[in-house]
C-alpha cells in the first residue's frame, strides 16, 4: 500500500510541474500578446494626443470689447457710441463711469464682463472727447483725441450694411512705418475685428472699416461693398464702395505700457490740448486791441509833431 501511495504522489507532483510549465508558457504568450497589443495601441494614443495638440494650436479669436463713457457726454458723442455699437456686435455696453480719476477700476469691470478689450469715451468740459483703446488687464493702452465727429443720422449717406455683420479692416501702409503705429494697428485689429461666431454677429461681410493716416492723425471711414451697380441691377458685376458712416478723426496723445496707467511708451509732442487753444483765443484778441491802441497813440504823436506854428496870416488871426 505504501508503494501505491508513493506512486500516486509522484504522479501528482509530475502533473503539478507540467501545469506550472503550462501556466508559465501561457503567461509568456499572454505577455507577448499584451506587448503587441500595447504597441498597436500606443500609436493610436499618440495620434489622439497629436490631434489634441493640433486642436490646441488652433487659437480661437475670443475678442470681447467693453464700451462705456464718462459723465458729461453730449448727444453727438452718445450717437457716435451707438453707431460704433451697431458696427461692433461683440461689444458689451456698460453704464457711465461717475469718477474720471478712478480709471484703475475699468480693468476689473472688464474682467467682470468677461471682456479683454475696452473702449472708454472720456468727455471733458462738455466739449472735448477723448477715446481710450485698451487691452485689459495688462495693457497697453492708447489715449486719443476725437475730432470732426459725424454720425450716421447726420451724414445721411446712401450706403447701408446688415446690422451685426462682420467688416473687413483696411489699414494704411503708413501703419507699418513706425513702432507706435504698428502697436496702434494691432490694438485696433483686436478691438474692431469682429471674431467669427461672436455674440450677435452674422456670418456676412458686406462693409469695410478704413483707417488712414494723414497729418499724424487717424481718419476713420466705413464703406459698403457693392457687388452690382444700383443703376444697372441686371448688368455685369462691378465692385464699388459707398460710404455709410460714421466718420471721425483720432489724434494719438500717449501710449501707456499698462491698462490706463504705467510707463509712457509714446508721447505726441505736437499735440496741443483744445483747452489751451481756447485760452489762447482771448489773448490774441487782447493783442489785437493793444496793437490798435498803440497805433492810435502813434498817430496822435505824429499829428502833434507835424503841426505848424501860428503866424500873423493864420486863420484864427485873420478871421478872428
Amino acid at each position: 500500500m505504501a508503494t501505491v501511495f508513493k506512486a500516486q504522489q509522484k504522479n501528482a507532483d509530475r502533473a503539478a510541474k507540467q501545469d506550472g510549465k503550462g501556466k508559465k508558457r501561457a503567461l509568456e504568450f499572454d505577455d507577448e500578446d499584451s506587448d503587441e497589443a500595447m504597441e498597436d495601441v500606443k500609436p493610436k494614443k499618440q495620434s489622439r494626443l497629436n490631434g489634441k495638440d493640433e486642436a490646441q494650436l488652433v487659437k480661437r479669436n475670443k475678442q470681447r470689447v467693453l464700451m462705456l463713457s464718462s459723465r458729461g457726454v453730449t448727444s453727438r458723442m452718445r450717437h457716435l457710441m451707438k453707431d460704433l455699437e451697431c458696427l461692433l456686435p461683440h461689444t458689451k455696453k456698460d453704464s457711465k463711469l461717475d469718477v474720471k480719476s478712478q480709471l484703475y477700476l475699468l480693468p476689473e469691470l472688464a474682467d467682470l464682463n468677461n471682456c479683454n478689450n475696452c473702449l472708454f469715451f472720456e468727455a471733458r468740459r462738455h466739449e472735448d472727447l477723448y477715446l481710450w483703446a485698451v487691452k485689459t488687464p495688462n495693457g497697453p493702452s492708447i489715449r486719443m483725441h476725437v475730432q470732426n465727429i459725424h454720425t450716421m443720422d447726420e451724414l445721411k449717406m446712401t450706403g447701408n450694411c446688415l446690422k451685426g455683420s462682420r467688416g473687413l479692416l483696411s489699414f494704411d501702409a503708413a501703419f507699418d512705418q513706425d513702432e507706435h503705429w504698428r502697436l496702434t494697428k494691432e490694438i485696433f485689429t483686436h478691438i474692431f475685428g469682429v471674431p467669427p461666431g461672436a455674440r450677435r454677429s452674422k456670418p456676412f461681410i458686406d462693409h469695410i472699416l478704413s483707417f488712414s493716416i494723414l497729418d499724424g492723425k487717424i481718419w476713420f471711414r466705413n464703406f459698403q461693398i457693392m457687388e452690382k451697380d444700383p443703376l444697372q441691377p441686371e448688368g455685369p458685376p462691378t465692385m464699388s464702395l459707398i460710404e455709410i458712416g460714421p466718420r471721425f478723426v483720432l489724434t494719438p496723445i500717449k501710449i501707456f505700457e499698462g491698462a490706463f496707467n504705467g510707463a509712457v511708451v509714446y508721447r505726441n509732442e505736437e499735440f496741443i490740448a483744445p483747452a489751451k487753444l481756447r485760452r489762447a483765443g482771448p489773448h490774441t484778441k487782447m493783442d489785437r486791441y493793444r496793437k490798435k491802441m498803440f497805433a492810435a497813440k502813434e498817430r496822435d504823436e505824429r499829428k502833434t509833431a507835424r503841426a505848424l506854428p501860428e503866424d500873423e496870416f493864420s486863420v484864427p488871426k485873420v478871421f478872428g
